[in-house]
């Protein structure tokens, strides 16, 4: 099992830099909750960083442009971004769709998200 998270943003230096500054003139217009969840106007969020770099669930980060081109199937299922995928035995699921994604406000809920949200042994 391994975690997919798709931020709703492009990949290109451009995208970013226009991401940057849209996250501080603008933040409540901003379209990926997820990307102003794990990273602040210009840095990794501490607490995301640490559950990220301490956790034992795999996991990948991709913007939706490169998540399109790598996974493009006619198979899969159209997914709205930012969302938390679980990639298992060659099948991807929605964890946390954009709806629940869009209601969390800190990476302390994300992370709280997504302990509820997977299976436990």
């Amino acid at each position: 099992m391994e975690l997919l998270f798709v931020y709703n943003a492009k990949s290109g230096l451009l995208d970013k830099l226009i991401d940057g500054a849209h996250k501080i003139v603008s933040p409540s217009t901003y379209d990926c909750n997820l990307c102003a969840i794990t990273f602040g106007n210009f840095t990794e969020d501490e607490l995301w960083k640490a559950f990220r770099q301490h956790s034992d669930i795999p996991m990948q980060f991709w913007y939706k442009d490169e998540f399109k081109q790598e996974f493009r199937s006619k198979w899969l299922p159209k997914f709205e971004f930012p969302i938390v995928l679980v990639a298992q035995d060659g099948n991807l699921e929605p964890l946390i769709t954009t709806a629940a994604l869009n209601k969390l406000t800190s990476a302390e809920e994300l992370i709280e998200e997504i302990r509820k949200r997977l299976p436990h042994d």
